[in-house]
Protein backbone atom coordinates (compact mmCIF):
# COMPACT_ATOMS: atom_id res chain seq x y z
CA UNK A 1 0.00 0.00 0.00
CA UNK A 2 2.92 2.36 0.66
CA UNK A 3 4.02 2.01 -2.98
CA UNK A 4 0.56 2.99 -4.18
CA UNK A 5 0.64 5.99 -1.84
CA UNK A 6 4.10 6.93 -3.11
CA UNK A 7 3.04 6.73 -6.76
CA UNK A 8 -0.12 8.67 -5.98
CA UNK A 9 1.81 11.53 -4.38
CA UNK A 10 4.38 11.74 -7.20
CA UNK A 11 1.75 11.53 -9.94
CA UNK A 12 -0.44 14.15 -8.27
CA UNK A 13 2.58 16.46 -7.95
CA UNK A 14 3.28 16.06 -11.68
CA UNK A 15 -0.39 16.61 -12.54
CA UNK A 16 -0.47 19.78 -10.48
CA UNK A 17 2.64 21.07 -12.22
CA UNK A 18 0.59 20.98 -15.40
CA UNK A 19 -2.50 22.46 -13.73
CA UNK A 20 -0.34 25.36 -12.54
CA UNK A 21 1.56 25.93 -15.79
CA UNK A 22 -1.03 25.48 -18.55
CA UNK A 23 -3.11 28.51 -17.48
CA UNK A 24 0.14 30.53 -17.44
CA UNK A 25 0.56 29.61 -21.09
CA UNK A 26 -3.04 30.80 -21.60
CA UNK A 27 -2.08 34.15 -20.04
CA UNK A 28 0.68 34.51 -22.63
CA UNK A 29 -1.60 33.38 -25.45
CA UNK A 30 -4.19 35.98 -24.45
CA UNK A 31 -1.53 38.72 -24.60
CA UNK A 32 0.43 37.56 -27.66
CA UNK A 33 -0.08 39.11 -31.11
CA UNK A 34 2.85 37.62 -33.03
CA UNK A 35 1.54 34.61 -35.04
CA UNK A 36 4.84 32.71 -34.71
CA UNK A 37 4.80 33.11 -30.93
CA UNK A 38 1.14 32.06 -30.78
CA UNK A 39 1.95 28.95 -32.81
CA UNK A 40 4.83 28.08 -30.46
CA UNK A 41 2.69 28.64 -27.35
CA UNK A 42 -0.09 26.47 -28.80
CA UNK A 43 2.37 23.64 -29.42
CA UNK A 44 3.59 23.95 -25.83
CA UNK A 45 0.02 24.01 -24.51
CA UNK A 46 -1.04 20.95 -26.53
CA UNK A 47 1.96 18.92 -25.40
CA UNK A 48 1.47 19.96 -21.78
CA UNK A 49 -2.24 19.14 -21.83
CA UNK A 50 -1.51 15.70 -23.29
CA UNK A 51 1.16 15.10 -20.61
CA UNK A 52 -1.17 16.31 -17.84
CA UNK A 53 -3.90 13.96 -18.99
CA UNK A 54 -1.55 10.98 -19.21
CA UNK A 55 -0.37 11.71 -15.66
CA UNK A 56 -3.84 12.45 -14.24
CA UNK A 57 -5.24 9.04 -15.17
CA UNK A 58 -2.83 6.91 -13.09
CA UNK A 59 -2.89 9.55 -10.31
CA UNK A 60 -6.66 9.18 -10.10
CA UNK A 61 -6.41 5.38 -10.34
CA UNK A 62 -3.96 5.27 -7.41
CA UNK A 63 -6.22 7.61 -5.45
CA UNK A 64 -9.21 5.37 -6.10
CA UNK A 65 -7.19 2.35 -4.98
CA UNK A 66 -6.28 4.13 -1.75
CA UNK A 67 -9.89 5.24 -1.22
CA UNK A 68 -11.13 1.68 -1.60
CA UNK A 69 -8.41 0.45 0.77
CA UNK A 70 -9.41 2.99 3.45
CA UNK A 71 -13.04 2.11 2.97
CA UNK A 72 -15.86 4.16 1.58
CA UNK A 73 -17.97 3.69 4.71
CA UNK A 74 -18.99 5.85 7.62
CA UNK A 75 -16.68 7.96 9.71
CA UNK A 76 -14.67 9.03 6.68
CA UNK A 77 -16.27 12.39 5.90
CA UNK A 78 -12.92 13.97 5.16
CA UNK A 79 -12.23 11.53 2.33
CA UNK A 80 -15.64 12.16 0.78
CA UNK A 81 -14.88 15.88 0.88
CA UNK A 82 -11.47 15.22 -0.69
CA UNK A 83 -13.09 13.21 -3.47
CA UNK A 84 -15.36 16.22 -4.06
CA UNK A 85 -12.29 18.45 -4.36
CA UNK A 86 -10.70 15.96 -6.78
CA UNK A 87 -13.87 15.95 -8.91
CA UNK A 88 -13.67 19.77 -9.10
CA UNK A 89 -10.00 19.53 -10.11
CA UNK A 90 -10.86 17.03 -12.85
CA UNK A 91 -13.54 19.46 -14.10
CA UNK A 92 -10.89 22.24 -14.04
CA UNK A 93 -8.54 19.99 -16.03
CA UNK A 94 -11.21 19.25 -18.62
CA UNK A 95 -12.13 22.94 -18.85
CA UNK A 96 -8.47 23.69 -19.58
CA UNK A 97 -8.90 21.40 -22.61
CA UNK A 98 -11.95 23.40 -23.69
CA UNK A 99 -9.99 26.64 -23.34
CA UNK A 100 -7.10 25.19 -25.32
CA UNK A 101 -9.43 24.29 -28.18
CA UNK A 102 -10.82 27.84 -28.05
CA UNK A 103 -7.30 29.23 -28.50
CA UNK A 104 -6.59 26.74 -31.31
CA UNK A 105 -9.66 28.01 -33.19
CA UNK A 106 -8.58 31.62 -32.59
CA UNK A 107 -11.80 32.35 -30.69
CA UNK A 108 -10.50 33.40 -27.27
CA UNK A 109 -12.65 36.17 -25.80
CA UNK A 110 -11.09 36.34 -22.33
CA UNK A 111 -8.40 38.71 -21.08
CA UNK A 112 -5.01 37.79 -19.72
CA UNK A 113 -6.26 39.08 -16.36
CA UNK A 114 -9.08 36.52 -16.36
CA UNK A 115 -6.54 33.75 -17.04
CA UNK A 116 -4.37 35.03 -14.18
CA UNK A 117 -7.33 34.65 -11.81
CA UNK A 118 -8.25 31.28 -13.35
CA UNK A 119 -4.69 30.14 -12.69
CA UNK A 120 -5.17 30.52 -8.92
CA UNK A 121 -7.98 27.94 -8.66
CA UNK A 122 -5.76 24.82 -8.55
CA UNK A 123 -3.82 26.38 -5.65
CA UNK A 124 -7.05 26.49 -3.67
CA UNK A 125 -7.85 22.92 -4.70
CA UNK A 126 -4.43 21.69 -3.62
CA UNK A 127 -4.73 23.50 -0.30
CA UNK A 128 -8.18 22.02 0.33
CA UNK A 129 -7.12 18.48 -0.60
CA UNK A 130 -3.97 18.54 1.52
CA UNK A 131 -5.78 20.10 4.49
CA UNK A 132 -8.47 17.44 4.33
CA UNK A 133 -5.91 14.61 4.24
CA UNK A 134 -3.67 16.00 6.98
CA UNK A 135 -6.23 17.50 9.37
CA UNK A 136 -9.12 15.07 8.71
CA UNK A 137 -11.60 17.56 10.14
CA UNK A 138 -14.60 15.21 10.02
Amino acid sequence: MLWVKTFHIVLVAAWFAGLFYLPRIFVNLAMETDPAAVKRLLIMARKLFRFMTLIAVPALACGLWLWLAVGIGRGQGWIHAKVGVVVLLVVYHLYCGVLLRTFERGQNKRSDRWYRMFNELPVLGLLAAVALVVIKPF
